[in-house]
Order: C-alpha cells, then structure tokens, then sequence
C-alpha cells in the first residue's frame, strides 16, 4: 500500500520528524475560503507517481488570488496521464539545501538500506548514475530494529563532508536519519523516502516531502496507526498511478494482468531478441509460462527470448473478456508472438478458442496488427472447441493463419512454447529479409 504524501507525513510526525505546517487537503477550490491560509503557502498534487513537480504538480503561491488560480489549474491537470483529485496546502519553507534520505529493501537480498545524499531534491537515479560518489550507502545485515549510532554518525559525516554547512544542524541530521530508520521498521514499510529533507535558512531539519509504502502483508499489524490516520486497514487501495497503460485497460476489463517491460507504451524493440506474450490458463500457469519462457530460451535460443506479462486467464472468463485478453497483446508494441494455454478446469475450451478465433477475425477485419498464436488446449469442452477451430480453420482461413493450436495432452506445454519460440524467430527473419 502506497501513502499519500499527507498521510505519509503525518506517520513521519508521529516518530518525531519535523514536518512543514499542514494546513488543509482540499477537493475544489471552494474550499479555499474555509482554510486558514497564511501565505506563501505551498500547493501540492496529491498523485501516487513521481515526476510531480516537472509536470506542474507543486507550485507556490503568495497571495490568495495567486493560490486560487493555482488550485484550479492543478484540478484540471493530468500527470502522466491521471487525473488530479486532491492537493494538500502546507506553509512554505526557506531552503538553503535539499538532501536525499531513503531506507529501503534490496529487492535482491532483502536487507534493509539507508542511502542519502547532499545532491537532494532531484532524480536520485540520475545522481547514482552519474556522481555515484555522491551517494553514502550502507547495508544493515543485522535487520537491526534500532539503527546502530555509529552507521548514523557515519551518514551525517558524509553529508556534512559534501556540504559542510549542515554541520551546525548535525544533531539534527542525526535524530532525523534514526527516526526514519525507526518508521521503516516499525510500520513494516517497504520503502521510506525523504526527497527533499530540507535544510532552512534557520538552521532546522524538515522533512519537506515524505514517501511511505507498506507491505500489504503486515498491514493487519499496523491497523491502529492507519486508523489514526483515517484509513481503513481492510480496504485494498489501488494504486492506479503506477498501472502502465496495458495495466490500467486490463483491470478495467476485469483480469489480471502485469507489464513484465519498462515503459511499454513506448517500447523499443531489440532486433535480435523474440519479445513473448503470454496468455496462460491461470495464475500458476502464468508463472510457470514466465519461468518456462525465460529458461527455453537460455537453454536453446542464447538468452535471446523475453517474455513481456503475467496474465492470468483462469476461472472461467467469458467469450468477450477472452478476446480483450488476446487484443490486448496484439495491440502491445512488443509483441512478436503469444504463447497460450487452456487446461480447461473451471474455464472452458470451447469458450476460449471461440474468444480467441472472435479476436483474431475483427483484428483481420479492422485491419489491425496480427501476431502469430502459439498455444494448446485441453480439458472441460475439448471435443466443442475442436469442432469450432477445425470449422473456423477451414472458413475463415485468412485472418487464422497464424492460429496454431494444438489439441489434447499429446504435446507437453514446454514442447509448444519451444516451437512458439521458433516460429516467432522465424517470422522475424523472413521480415528483416523482406524489408518490413
């Protein structure tokens, strides 16, 4: 579960980080009226996603008319594409410098981390990629509840090394460093964030932003403290603004479904690698394909085969949903081929392959992108759904012609995805040769 900056703050509040003055969290501009404003104040969108303020997202205001108009504007921004349905007013801060304060897991090795930096404020991934040696890292091995003073010393001497003027607030940097330490171990937190901890003209410490995920597996342990802060701790907050835009069509669908690739929207393809989507039969299944994917094409293919989902297609979806599942893999920009399966349990053959065979043919008509369909089925309704291809094959023999299932048990599921893999690899050399 990912926190609104405002919800974040006031669990950062609770363990004795300082935060600026929260004023209000308002909905519309009406609301400005009934807030007790004391200007300048800060205006902020309240979006689950970075990048806020290159995109417009926190903006300044010093007067009430000033404030107004940025309200408003901000109500009717998108970030990334999603809407804007709240903003948190908070007073303003003078800034003298900006530092990066973070604990996190090694999603690797699950050790908690604590990474900071004097450069804050910006991308920190920028800043690792191009000064690493602005970065101080430290791995707690121990999984310590209680940071160890000195790893905390050791933080604040490096910070004050790259900016000596944070030496007049080393206390300061001290307490803060143990305390956010202290809120990632405590609310069982995945990731804890500080982007910018601002040092102010005054010489005090402020947590000018916060970030705060939690592991949904604990959040039963934590219900008091997300009561305290107005949340529900049986509710399942989706956090659409990180869906990738396949995400966001498939869940509004109504299937499971996960982006496997960085930037998919915008994808671009590698020549010599054979991109796999995947429509399994159930989220095992799905699993399985990944893993089966990634290994077959070690083992024969020199590592040169990437698959692209996890979907799952299990418990029966019907013919309509079958077909958005298959629509949505064509329409994806890395898509080479799509490996299925149907081991018809609860969900239907018959059902399935009339889905499949629907998308294939309205692709054709519309004149939409085709992809080759690799797959095998077996199971509740086989005889049905043999039927219906074998006719389907023999009257539409255009638009499923690139349709290759197998069907029953004869062929292990590892034996199709192989032969996926190299048909897909086929099709793309007699493209590279024809100049498509």
């Amino acid at each position: 579960m990912k926190l609104y900056e405002y919800e974040a703050k006031q669990i950062f509040e609770k363990f004795g980080l300082t935060i600026p003055k929260q004023i209000a969290v308002i909905e519309t501009t009406e609301e400005l009226e009934f807030s007790t404003l004391n200007f300048p104040i800060m205006i902020k969108a309240m979006v689950l996603i970075g990048g806020r303020g290159k995109a417009g997202g926190i903006k300044k205001a010093d007067n009430s008319d000033e404030a107004k108009q940025i309200v408003s504007e901000m109500l009717d921004l998108t970030i990334h594409g999603y809407p804007i349905d709240k903003l948190l007013l908070e007073e303003a801060v003078d800034i003298a410098s900006e530092i990066y304060l973070s604990v996190t897991t090694d999603p690797a090795t699950f050790d908690v981390v604590i990474v900071t930096s004097a450069s804050g404020g910006i991308d920190i991934e920028e800043i690792a990629r191009t000064k690493p040696e602005e970065i101080w890292k430290n791995t707690i091995l121990d999984n310590s509840k209680v940071l160890p003073d000195s790893i905390a010393q050791e933080a604040v001497d490096f910070l004050i090394k790259k900016n000596p003027d944070l030496k007049a607030v080393d206390n300061q940097l001290k307490t803060t460093i143990s305390s956010l330490f202290s809120v990632f171990q405590q609310v069982e937190a995945k990731v804890c964030e500080i982007n910018p901890l601002i040092l102010t003209k005054n010489n005090k410490i402020i947590a000018a932003d916060a970030k705060l995920v939690l592991d949904d597996n604990s959040l039963y342990r934590q219900a008091s403290l997300l009561q305290s802060i107005d949340i529900d701790p049986q509710s399942k907050r989706h956090d659409v603004s990180e869906q990738t835009l396949f995400e966001a069509q498939a869940y509004k669908i109504g299937f499971p479904y996960l982006d496997l690739l960085d930037n998919p929207e915008n994808f671009i393809k590698k020549d010599d690698i054979l991109y796999v989507g995947l429509v399994p039969g159930g989220a095992g299944y799905g699993i399985f394909s990944i893993d089966e994917v990634v290994n077959l094409g070690n083992r024969y293919f020199d590592g040169k085969v990437v698959p692209i989902n996890f979907m799952d297609s299990g418990g029966g979806p019907p013919l309509a949903k079958v077909a958005d599942m298959f629509h949505l893999l064509m329409d994806h920009p890395a898509t080479d081929i799509v490996i299925t399966s149907r081991f018809g349990g609860i969900s239907s053959c018959d059902i399935f392959i009339q889905g499949l065979i629907m998308a294939l043919r309205d692709r054709f008509l519309a004149n939409k992108r085709m992809i080759p369909v690799f797959g095998r089925m077996v199971g509740t309704d086989l005889a049905a759904a043999k039927s219906f291809y074998e006719k389907a094959k023999k009257e539409t023999l255009e638009p499923l012609r690139d349709l290759h299932i197998t069907i029953g048990n004869k062929k292990i599921m590892a034996d199709i995805i192989r032969d996926g893999i190299e048909y897909g690899f086929e099709i793309k050399k007699q493209m590279k040769e024809g100049g498509n």
